[in-house]
């Protein structure tokens, strides 16, 4: 792919994501979420592997289904109400099908099947934009109709989607799907806090992006797609598999790490919520998913590959490390102290 075709798509991307985010009127949001779909297509299909042609299909088939069901809710909110301001969204139906249209945006249990495969069929780049920057607009507009959505349905998709993302995970080779299934048992956590808090689900999301593109991008340079592959890492990067292995613990919520303050953070006003049996349920679950991120932590760091044989070593890779690969697994790992400064800016 030519750099002018990334370049019109790189801002197209933008262009999507910024127009959905910055709008209050329904017809404004759902163009720039079209404009995202539209633009990520030829990324996802430009290796035009039979794999990534399937991907792209799946990818528009679900984005066209949502997008024309959030469209379809803003519609019927508008005929009861006469409102296309996307905070006035009152009327049940709509409601209904908003929460539907989101859950398909983002992956949630039970519309999740389609992002493991799409995420499979991606190269790592295409895969961290979709885990990332693609799910900024849908958490956005439930971020600001959250206060209209049902919290009873939220807390249902939110437990589900943490249960499924663990279980679905833990026997996995492939690291795509694997981290699909992270994404998807983190679009949980946030769900289920974005009925009582919506910024704390916005800080959640932030957090999530923050270690997923570390791990992602830090995946991407040792170029591991596969466990067998991230066995004989070791001798490429042996610094980065290094921070690889805390970034995963920080991605599952270990303290003293990033990653534990937005899980420390829900639970808490879960609790104040009195709704301290999901926040037990949820808690618990999220051991599901410690089990595989700890699998991947000890293929990259602590195992040999059981035929040497078979298993080429690779080359020390002695090129300068991507600045980006060593900024963002640093702030995985070190903002937990800073915590106080981070909620008084949220």
């Amino acid at each position: 792919m030519n750099p002018q075709a990334k370049l019109i798509f790189a801002l197209s991307l933008t262009l999507g994501t910024t127009l959905t985010n910055s709008s209050n009127h329904w017809i404004m949001a759902w163009t720039g979420l079209e404009i995202n779909t539209l633009a990520i297509l030829p990324l996802i299909s430009k290796s035009h592997h039979p794999r990534a042609i399937e991907a792209a299909t799946k990818y528009f088939l679900v984005q066209a289904a949502a997008s024309a069901l959030v469209l379809f809710s803003s519609m019927t909110n508008a005929w009861h109400t006469g409102q296309w301001d996307i905070t006035q969204l009152s009327h049940p139906t709509s409601c209904l099908i908003l929460t539907v249209a989101l859950a398909m945006k983002l992956g949630l249990v039970p519309f999740h099947f389609w992002f493991p495969e799409v995420l499979q069929g991606s190269s790592l780049i295409v895969g961290l934009l979709l885990s990332t920057l693609m799910k900024f607009p849908p958490i956005t507009l439930l971020y600001l109709t959250s206060p209209s959505l049902k919290p009873s349905v939220l807390m249902t998709m939110a437990i589900l989607s943490a249960a499924l993302g663990g279980w679905m995970g833990l026997n996995q080779t492939q690291t795509r799907k694997i981290l699909a299934f992270s994404s998807i048992s983190h679009l949980g956590w946030m769900a289920i806090i974005v009925a009582y808090s919506p910024k704390l689900a916005l800080l959640n999301f932030y957090l999530y992006t923050l270690m997923t593109a570390a791990v992602f991008l830090s995946l991407n340079s040792i170029k591991a797609l596969k466990l067998s592959t991230l066995m004989t890492t070791w001798t490429k990067a042996p610094s980065l598999n290094a921070i690889l292995l805390l970034t995963l613990l920080s991605l599952a919520g270990l303290p003293p790490l990033t990653g534990f303050l937005p899980k420390w953070l829900i639970i808490q006003e879960l609790t104040k919520q009195e709704v301290a049996l999901a926040a037990t349920i949820i808690a618990l679950l999220s051991l599901l998913g410690l089990f595989f991120y700890l699998r991947l932590a000890y293929c990259a760091t602590i195992t040999l590959p059981p035929h040497t044989t078979k298993h080429m070593k690779q080359w020390y890779n002695n090129k300068p490390t991507n600045t980006m690969v060593a900024v963002l697994p640093t702030m995985s790992l070190m903002l937990l102290p800073i915590s106080p400064i981070i909620l008084a800016v949220v």
